[in-house]
């Protein structure tokens, strides 16, 4: 082998996707920022953000249907630009809005895009009953795609992506307009899919979903980066404030007067059950000692006081303003 073919190889590296610097502009309209991000092989990768934040923007440049203004993306090692052949045959992306021919039948269906990908005859019908097997429509192989739930076309749609056996799966908004069980579903099949040695990329606004599904997450908002990490390490790097649930035996509005009066309180209100107060404290060094002695010495009965572990939806409202470029 030449050096000069040596050269071309992308270099070893645990990341599936990197990028630099990457930026995207739409006239006078800045959707990504100088975007650096970083994704491992075999992530299962939640992609946050408020709407205009980015997120689609970044992941049409990653999947070669959009080229960055400044920037670079590499997808297993491979620019998105300069090797895009070469991303799409290890890249699937399902868009958050994707076309279905709803008069074909599924097999037809699959059929027509793994021809796309050049899969021989000889190997479509097997490559087909393994992706409608791994979706969980193996009985809908001969079922018209119209007739088919919401729920079921999505499934329809990520078998597509998986026709070709990309290394990478990128999904905007997969579990959108689904019904709980649904939505469920769909998230079983992403656990396997990382469990058979896929990178996952999936955005999603269903936080409480991605905080129990993803490994890692980054935030984005006005097109730049935020946070990218653990999903664990997110919680402790932006907690700015220590939460309790607290209950007292009777006159619950008193003591929310007197925890609003005092300066260690940074928040406090009734919950929807209307027998507890959330209470946010300024220090995060404070223990819950603070709130006892303010009932206490308002001469009420304290009956319950528990930390509140904040979630993922938590840090993101508390990170985020909704703004967008």
């Amino acid at each position: 082998m030449s050096d000069e073919s040596s050269n071309q190889l992308p270099p070893v590296t645990d990341a599936a996707v990197e990028t630099f610097g990457l930026t995207r502009h739409y006239g006078s309209l800045t959707a990504l920022n100088s975007l650096d991000l970083t994704v491992n092989k075999g992530d299962l990768f939640g992609f946050i953000g408020s709407n205009g934040a980015g997120k689609t923007t970044t992941l049409r440049i990653l999947s070669t249907f959009l080229s960055p203004s400044t920037g670079t993306a590499l997808v297993m090692g491979h620019n998105v630009v300069k090797e895009a052949d070469q991303v799409r045959r290890i890249l699937g992306y399902m868009p958050d809005f994707f076309g279905v021919y709803k008069d074909m039948e599924v097999t037809e269906y699959l059929d027509f895009f793994a021809a796309c990908y050049r899969i021989g005859a000889a190997k479509r019908e097997q490559t087909i009953n393994d992706v409608l097997e791994l979706v969980g429509l193996s009985e809908k192989k001969g079922a018209l795609i119209g007739a088919l739930s919401r729920g079921m076309q999505q499934r329809i749609g990520l078998a597509r992506v998986l026709v070709h056996d990309p290394q990478i799966l990128l999904l905007d908004e997969p579990a959108s307009g689904l019904d709980p069980r649904a939505r469920i579903e769909m998230m079983a099949i992403l656990q396997e899919l990382q469990r058979l040695g896929k990178t996952i990329i999936i955005s999603s606004h269903i936080l409480s979903e991605l905080e129990t599904l993803c490994n890692r997450v980054a935030i984005i908002e006005k097109g730049g980066l935020i946070y990218s990490g653990p999903v664990q390490g997110v919680q402790s790097q932006f907690s700015k404030k220590q939460a309790y649930r607290m209950g007292v035996a009777e006159h619950i509005d008193r003591a929310l007067e007197l925890l609003l009066e005092h300066t260690e309180v940074a928040e406090a209100e009734l919950e929807e059950s209307g027998d507890r107060i959330r209470v946010e404290l300024v220090d995060t060094e404070a223990n819950a000692s603070v709130l006892a002695k303010i009932i206490v010495n308002g001469g009420l009965q304290l009956i319950a006081l528990e930390p509140v572990e904040m979630n993922l939806e938590d840090v993101f409202l508390q990170v985020t303003s909704g703004e967008t470029q």
